[in-house]
């Protein structure tokens, strides 16, 4: 069973999301090859790179810096994480590994008393880190912190923020300016509004039916709505009765918001096999809500439509 510990908060819109990042940079780095995917976010530093690597790259984008040891168990865990999340966000970021057993005066320097150790390092300075071994989630979140200081920084000083250029070295051109419904959406989120996020959804589909962006949104919204309020362990208790369907759909929401999406599919294909008429229609359109909440390239997504077809034929 997942964890229902946070209900009706934008934990899970966040982690839905990531999802949909994860798979854009996926595509890229298939596009581009591993080779290039490796050197645009990902580099292995020693202490004959580490200006280079380290310190010049971080005047234009910020450098997560892995001090990792063979020797330590914490870093084999930590390591494939921040690969992960780093390389999900499409060069936002950059990660730099340091062996500090390779490299001590690194270590030194940098004042590491224990390994796994990460820093953030923007505009030639440390600004921000971590010594612990920390799940996947809890990275994403202090990297969007990150990134969000980042950003800040940028608004506070426009000159400073480094011009888009193209594989060609040429200057990109700007991209095209965002749907106000899509940024006044956004806003309603990061206010808790999620009723003038829903109703800034409504009217960008009404617009544009076919943006994903906008369908997303707006499933991920309704999503959290319905589990606003929601008392985990009471629903946790009703799950042993097999025909209360609210609460095995709740419980599948929960389960969505918590990251846990397989399992919250097959919850609903469950309810689909063991029930008829209306009942299984309701958690038959239930289940396609929540596919909408993923991108369409999901691979949960695919495995879920065979499971909801053999349920019902």
């Amino acid at each position: 069973m997942a964890d229902f510990s946070r209900p009706g908060s934008l934990y899970g819109a966040v982690d839905l999301g990531a999802r949909k990042q994860a798979l854009d940079a996926q595509a890229r780095r298939e596009t581009a090859g591993p080779q290039a995917a490796s050197s645009a976010s990902i580099v292995d530093v020693t202490e004959e790179t580490f200006t280079t690597d380290v310190i010049d790259r971080s005047m234009s984008v910020p450098v997560v810096l892995d001090l990792w040891s063979p020797r330590a168990p914490g870093s084999a865990q930590l390591s494939p994480v921040l690969e992960k999340v780093v390389g999900s966000m499409g060069g936002r970021a950059v990660l730099a590994r340091v062996n500090v057993d390779a490299s001590p005066q690194i270590a030194q320097a940098l004042r590491v008393q224990a390994v796994p150790t990460v820093l953030a390092v923007f505009q030639g300075q440390a600004v921000t880190g971590f010594q612990q071994v920390l799940p996947e989630q809890e990275v994403r979140r202090w990297l969007d912190e990150l990134m969000g200081a980042v950003e800040q920084f940028y608004e506070a000083n426009p000159d400073a923020r480094p011009a888009q250029v193209d594989g060609d070295g040429e200057q990109a051109p700007e991209a095209p300016p965002a749907d106000p419904d899509l940024l006044a959406a956004e806003q309603a989120i990061e206010q808790g509004d999620l009723d003038a996020a829903e109703t800034a959804y409504e009217r960008l589909l009404a617009r544009v039916p076919s943006d994903e962006d906008a369908k997303m949104g707006l499933a991920g919204v309704r999503l959290i709505k319905r589990t606003t309020g929601a008392d985990p362990a009471d629903v946790q208790r009703r799950l042993a009765d097999p025909a209360d369907i609210d609460a095995h759909l709740l419980a599948a929401d929960m389960e969505m918001l918590s990251g846990s999406v397989d399992e919250a599919f097959a919850r609903v294909v469950a309810v689909v096999k063991r029930t008829s008429g209306d009942e299984r229609d309701r958690a038959r359109r239930h289940l396609l809500g929540l596919f909408e909440t993923l991108p369409a390239e999901d691979p949960s997504l695919a495995k879920a439509r065979r499971a909801l077809a053999n349920a019902l034929f």
